[in-house]
């Protein structure tokens, strides 16, 4: 492979992590908070044409079409098949998502000042060689010069309210260490409850049903179980005690808690909460907004 084709790679790869920042949980190198100083464009009389307002800001047709394409060629690439439809509904939804971040970055005084933008796009001609490199990107995925800064500054204001988000969520919380028998099937589980009923030690069931890992899940927080009936079963227990069976996608479950206090999150455990964290956020903030999306 050729040098220009792997720096044109490259900035793929970082257009789709950055301008799709709300999906991604890597840190960011963003500037220093500032005032804002610019004054708002006036809005233009004719509004462009749009697949949704977010707080008034358009989400422009030629904007989410370019997202759109970028979107369905990532998952080519990584040989997932997307149907149009649902294709558009998570494109929408990301680039809404993408503008609610963006719009509490600079509620929040967060600025992207010309200076700060310049270097990025500096750096981005740097790593394809020549201006007129990223002219080609630009003009091959829906970009113009004034499009493609507008879409960048958006990205680095997602991605810092992202960081702060996911920064305020606290690395030591309340968790369960919590033990399991797993089986495939219902009639083993009753039975294995029933054997716990009549006094066999939880532990040996756990490790004759799993001998690998003898059951062991270690410290789990709220919300860390994918299924909401285990996570609602689990916190309901104290430290010693078991639940009946639960069903879940995986098998049937008893769980055991061993332990129940403050810990610290493991970082898969923690990875999970911050996206719990940025999910809800935001539902949240959808809920307060003013969204409208084209007939």
């Amino acid at each position: 492979m050729s040098s220009k084709p792997r720096l044109l790679t490259q900035l793929i790869l970082v257009l789709i992590w950055g301008l799709s920042a709300c999906a991604s949980f890597g840190t960011v190198n963003t500037p220093t908070p500032e005032l804002p100083t610019s004054t708002p464009v006036p809005p233009s009389a004719t509004p462009p044409p749009s697949v949704a307002t977010v707080n008034g800001e358009y989400i422009t047709v030629a904007e989410f079409q370019a997202e759109l394409a970028r979107y369905k060629a990532a998952q080519i690439s990584l040989g997932i098949t997307v149907t149009d439809e649902d294709a558009n509904k998570i494109v929408l939804e990301d680039m809404i998502a993408q503008f609610l971040l963006s719009q509490a970055a600079r509620e929040a005084n967060f600025t992207l000042t010309e200076a700060d933008l310049q270097l990025r796009i500096d750096a981005l001609v740097s790593q394809l060689g020549s201006a007129d490199a990223l002219t080609q990107w630009q003009s091959a995925h829906g970009y113009d010069d004034t499009s493609f800064r507008v879409a960048l500054k958006r990205s680095a204001e997602s991605a810092w309210m992202r960081d702060k988000i996911i920064a305020d969520v606290p690395t030591v919380v309340e968790q369960i260490h919590l033990r399991q028998i797993l089986t495939y099937n219902e009639e083993d589980a009753n039975y294995a409850l029933e054997q716990l009923k009549n006094g066999s030690d939880f532990n040996e069931l756990a490790a004759l049903y799993d001998p690998i890992t003898l059951g062991e899940l270690g410290w789990v927080p709220r919300g860390y179980l994918l299924d909401p009936k285990a996570d609602e079963a689990v916190f309901a227990l104290q430290a010693g005690s078991y639940s009946n069976v639960i069903a879940t996608d995986a098998g049937f479950h008893i769980f055991k808690a061993l332990e129940r206090a403050d810990h610290p999150l493991s970082p898969d455990a923690l990875l999970t909460v911050q996206e719990k964290a940025l999910q809800n956020w935001i539902v949240e903030q959808r809920t307060k907004s003013e969204i409208v999306l084209a007939p």
